[in-house]
């Protein structure tokens, strides 16, 4: 009997110590309740709807530089001709290439306004110059300078071609002073030269003087060339640059001949 009892009781006490899953204690575990957003949900902001804006408008052309002149389409078709000034578009309408070989015409032969508007002292230079023969001038085959008085225009010459120019001249007349006369055609040579000559019957310096005849020789105006009515008084007047390039080329001996007939004489 003794033993059985020390069986059950060790029997019991081992089922005391086996742990039950309802034992653990429900303080000790935090309980974790779900978190819940109470934010107002924002509404998506609508992207806006494509306007039907007016395209804007292609702007104007802009104007030319320089004003149409009226006699826009010689000029453009004698500058083209001549050449040396830049291609003119010769449609009788001024653009801003024109504008700009007009201009540079302008500056060469000491024309007024410089403005690029083809008038009519602008016309009358380049239908001179276009009408200028080097073969008028009977030059030989060494240095020669060549006066057209007809159309009032001048070049220099070597071996038979053309060296400097043709450019504008303005030769003697009956001047109404009664101190003047037409510059006389014929074969000369540059028979005096001097940086500056003054003439005390007008009181002023002549620049680049080379006599060629008489009190007539080459020299730098004194007053604007294209003005018909002042000088010479026999005197073929040159522009500055033109001056300069006579001075630089031409030496007493050189032969000149001289052709034509000023208008008016």
């Amino acid at each position: 009997m003794r033993r059985l009892v020390v069986i059950v009781c060790a029997a019991t006490l081992i089922g005391a110590c086996k742990p039950s899953s309802s034992t653990f204690d429900s303080a000790t575990t935090p309980s974790v309740a779900p978190v819940v957003d109470s934010s107002p949900i924002a509404s998506p902001t609508p992207s806006p709807s494509p306007s039907l804006e007016t395209p804007p408008a292609s702007p104007s052309p802009a104007k030319p530089a320089c004003k149409e002149g009226k006699h826009q389409l010689e000029v453009e078709q004698a500058l083209n001709e001549l050449g040396g000034y830049g291609k003119l578009s010769a449609d009788g309408q001024q653009s801003d290439a024109d504008c700009v070989a007009i201009k540079k015409f302008q500056t060469r032969f000491g024309l007024r306004p410089i403005d690029g508007v083809p008038g009519g002292a602008t016309l009358n230079v380049a239908k001179r110059l276009l009408a200028s023969d080097p073969g008028r001038c009977g030059a030989g085959s060494g240095l020669t300078a060549c006066i057209d008085l007809t159309h009032q225009t001048t070049w220099i010459m070597r071996d038979g071609k053309v060296i400097h120019g043709p450019t504008v001249t303005r030769t003697g007349y009956d001047h109404p002073d009664g101190k003047g006369a037409p510059t006389p055609a014929g074969s000369f040579k540059i028979i005096e030269r001097q940086r500056s000559n003054y003439t005390e019957s007008f009181d002023v310096y002549l620049h680049y003087w080379q006599r060629i005849m008489g009190n007539n020789g080459f020299h730098e105006t004194t007053s604007y060339i294209h003005d018909m009515s002042l000088g010479s008084h026999g005197c073929v007047n040159l522009l500055k640059s033109d001056a300069i390039a006579y001075w630089e080329t031409l030496k007493v001996g050189t032969p000149v001949k001289v052709f034509g007939r000023r208008p008016g004489t």
